[in-house]
């Protein structure tokens, strides 16, 4: 019979390299398999050192939460290991993050950590130590379907982390195990307390982990200092309303901190980093109906090219890691992928997630995703 791993095995004689982050999710899944019997192997990926972000509440990988995991470690009684990731961190996911904001994009770098460095370049380091698999704090499921492991929403709606891991390989999930995709955090926490960690009561930790004070504009500054170039703001017409100091301190949906006067409520609805202008809109204008998507990671049971095909097919889509997936459809035109959301959103950017999910009512298998390359308002459709 299976552990509960799912090898055939005794868990005495299954490795396992657990993810350790320093906080209560990860620290509760080390526990957890070592009291199972498993050969649990601690090991935490120094990401990064920016000053107060390594003290701020809801950091992680840095500073406080390297001892928290040590800490953990040792009352497990398991070996741990820190390793230095800092340069890997900096050129997988902060480089690439700045970029993407220059750009007029908002993008997700969470995304981009679990696809490199947490799970490609960990994965390297758990099998260079002769581990079966790769365990993390994750809250999603894994579960075999017809032989093959698929990705599925947790027990835990409120916590599903589905949406940054749509990037996540077949073969990497064949290597990973999600011990809590079917626990609650209050359960998580309880057992945290039950086994006598300290950091049962821990803060959660934030999206963007690396940003001091939660201001993106200031890590970009630091990094691209020629990102910062001033420009007009423009209505959909044209016509200019206003200065600003540069794109990377607006978002899509924006509606604060525009400095100009108007009779109605004005919003961002597109950044040009080409022309350096904000354009700006009614609410009206930030309704969108149909992304382009582009590095489309495809989890589904059949290609996507033949699911796809003629009318596209029905399933949800999820473009906001907040907000419950909504009814969409996915189609291919000229090799390009399109997502249709029926009821629409607003305020979508390129450089977002667009998460994909089986529309069968049940499992809420994750059938893919990918980043939007472009997002079309309804109010700006010719």
């Amino acid at each position: 019979m299976p552990n509960s791993l799912g090898f055939d095995r005794a868990p005495a004689e299954t490795r396992v390299v657990v993810a350790m982050s320093g906080g209560v999710d990860s620290s509760v899944v080390a526990g957890l398999l070592a009291r199972e019997g498993y050969e649990v192997i601690g090991v935490t990926l120094q990401l990064y050192d920016h000053g107060e972000a390594t003290f701020r509440k809801g950091s992680c990988c840095a500073g406080q939460d390297i001892h928290d995991a040590r800490r953990v470690s040792a009352a497990l009684g398991i070996p741990h290991y820190v390793l230095d990731y800092e340069e890997r961190f900096r050129k997988a996911v902060i480089d690439p993050f700045a970029e993407s904001y220059a750009k007029g994009e908002t993008p997700i770098p969470c995304v981009s950590c679990n696809q490199t460095v947490k799970f490609e370049d960990l994965m390297t380091v758990a099998k260079d130590l002769g581990a079966d698999c790769l365990a993390t704090g994750h809250y999603v499921r894994s579960d075999l379907v017809d032989g093959k492991r698929g990705l599925f929403r947790p027990l835990d709606a409120d916590k599903d982390q589905t949406y940054f891991l749509f990037a996540t390989t077949p073969e990497q999930l064949d290597y990973l195990r999600f011990p809590l995709g079917g626990m609650t955090k209050e359960e998580t926490r309880a057992l945290a307390r039950e086994m006598g960690l300290t950091i049962a009561d821990k803060h959660d930790s934030q999206d963007i982990c690396f940003v001091p004070q939660g201001s993106y504009s200031d890590v970009i500054r630091k990094l691209m200092p020629e990102a910062e170039v001033p420009g007009d703001i423009v209505d959909r017409e044209g016509n200019v309303l206003g200065r600003h100091k540069g794109i990377i301190h607006y978002t899509v949906g924006q509606r604060r901190g525009l400095g100009i006067a108007s009779g109605e409520p004005l919003y961002v609805i597109k950044l040009d980093p080409r022309s350096q202008q904000v354009v700006v809109g009614p609410k009206s204008a930030l309704t969108t109906h149909t992304v382009r998507l582009r590095d489309v990671n495809w989890l589904g049971p059949r290609p996507l090219a033949e699911m796809a095909a003629g009318n596209g097919m029905a399933l949800e889509a999820k473009v906001r890691s907040t907000r419950a997936p909504q009814e969409s459809v996915i189609h291919m035109r000229d090799g390009e992928v399109y997502v249709t959301l029926v009821a629409g959103e607003n305020g979508i950017a390129p450089g977002q997630a667009c998460v994909l999910y089986a529309d069968d009512g049940s499992d809420a298998q994750v059938l893919g995703g990918g980043f939007i390359a472009e997002a079309v308002p309804a109010a700006m459709v010719a």
